[in-house]
């Protein structure tokens, strides 16, 4: 199984997550403090390579009914861009429904301080997207 990206995307940061060689588990990697779209796909075409995958799993931020809102088509416009700069990139949409309230949670839990709760909810955002789509394939 190869590799893949998970990805949480907002307006000032992008969480990132991988999958383990297996394709089993899914592990924070990084947030990405947005400054540019072009410093932004550098950066991402420079995980890209260094964990040799083009597979993106990227959070699609539904509304609790299902229905596509505003933020849906900012993801998707990230990922037409996304393609600009990394052609051969396999793009997947993941219902991100609940991940951010559910990495909130699992921090809390983990009684994380709310500063340090804001440095990696994004990351963990990511983990959690990842860990969803990994767990529909088994």
């Amino acid at each position: 199984m190869e590799r893949a990206l998970g990805l949480d995307v907002g307006d000032k940061t992008i969480g990132i997550a991988v999958s383990d060689p297996l394709g089993m588990t899914a592990q924070g990697v990084e947030t990405i403090h947005r400054t540019t779209l072009e410093a932004d796909m550098k950066r991402l075409l420079e995980l890209t390579r260094e964990y040799e995958t083009v597979r993106l799993i990227v959070g699609y931020p539904r509304n609790m009914n299902g229905s596509e809102g505003p933020r849906c088509q900012f993801v998707k416009d990230f990922c037409d861009e996304t393609k600009k700069y990394i052609p051969n990139a396999e793009i997947v949409l993941w219902d991100e429904r609940m991940s951010t309230v559910a990495a909130a949670r699992s921090l809390i839990e983990a009684d994380v301080s709310r500063r340090k709760r804001k440095k990696v909810i994004d990351k963990m955002a990511a983990v959690f997207i990842l860990q969803g789509w990994l767990d529909s394939r088994a």
